[in-house]
């Protein structure tokens, strides 16, 4: 099954997305309402309400998958081959960090940066776990059943501000700069070994697999139960392959006008346009 959060009318909705339409769920304004609901599958799958066909749907009308999520955990350095471009090592333990609601934007929303922050804005595609179930001290397998499906998630990250101290909250959690959708794909539809690349300007930059992962989905979603719970909508960033700009020789970023798709094969694909305002 594969859920959207769908902008209409200057609101939103809850939809099913079918081969061909999007199916509303009426009662629903978005998915992470929807997922409130311990009902929520049975809800989704039985919903019948107005079918508005896939090529209709515009780019800028795909809201973020859940737009208001209570928390937003991300793990950093957690691909192998990510690890490897980076110099570091290993961790014995997940690298966390946070986001908030407002940098979330929509599949086919621009990337807004202001222009004092805009010397080193790089790319990070990410398989994001959006949880389905409070969880709170949860064995790995508790965990898994916790989870509602995945959605990709760009990490966009102005690395000038992410290095300015150890602690990297700053370069990662600028407004309207983390692209989040286009669906939740429940877990049966991602491929445990799913394709996870980045173009930049029509050139492949990423290009990886997700059971590179150091630590896991559950893995994941475990561990940060010991700290605190994570509920219905709550999304988790697993981290990125290897490929980022920041990366390369030279660094390679993103400027005003720059193109960013990344996709995950079973979920979709963002498409995002660099803005970079005044």
């Amino acid at each position: 099954m594969k859920l959207a959060t769908l902008r209409r009318d200057g609101d939103t909705v809850a939809v099913r997305i079918d081969a061909d339409a999007a199916v509303e769920i009426p009662g629903f304004a978005d998915v992470g309402a929807l997922l409130a609901d311990p009902e929520w599958r049975a809800i989704a799958d039985g919903a019948g309400g107005r079918f508005l066909p896939l090529v209709d749907i515009p780019d800028d009308a795909w809201a973020p998958v859940v737009p208001a999520p209570r928390k937003i955990v991300c793990v950093g350095v957690n691909y192998r081959a990510h690890i490897a471009e980076m110099g570091r090592e290993v961790s014995e333990h997940p690298t966390m960090f946070t986001k908030y609601p407002e940098a979330l934007i929509g599949a086919g929303d621009a990337i807004v940066v202001p222009s004092y922050a805009a010397d080193a804005i790089d790319w990070e595609a990410e398989l994001a776990v959006v949880i389905g179930s409070r969880v709170r001290r949860a064995t790995e397998e508790e965990a898994a059943a916790a989870i509602a499906g995945y959605t990709v998630l760009n990490d966009v990250s102005l690395r000038d501000w992410q290095n300015r101290t150890l602690q990297w909250l700053p370069g990662k959690s600028f407004e309207n700069t983390t692209p989040v959708g286009p669906v939740l794909a429940t877990v049966d539809e991602v491929p445990a070994s799913a394709r996870i690349t980045t173009e930049v300007d029509g050139e492949l930059m990423q290009d990886g697999r997700i059971d590179d992962l150091v630590f896991g989905p559950a893995a994941i979603v475990a561990y940060i139960s010991q700290i605190f719970p994570l509920d219905p909508g709550d999304l988790v960033a697993t981290g990125t392959p290897g490929g980022v700009g920041h990366a390369r020789t030279p660094p390679r970023y993103l400027a005003s006008g720059s193109t960013v798709v990344t996709t995950i094969e079973g979920i979709g694909t963002l498409r995002n346009v660099v803005v970079v305002s005044a």
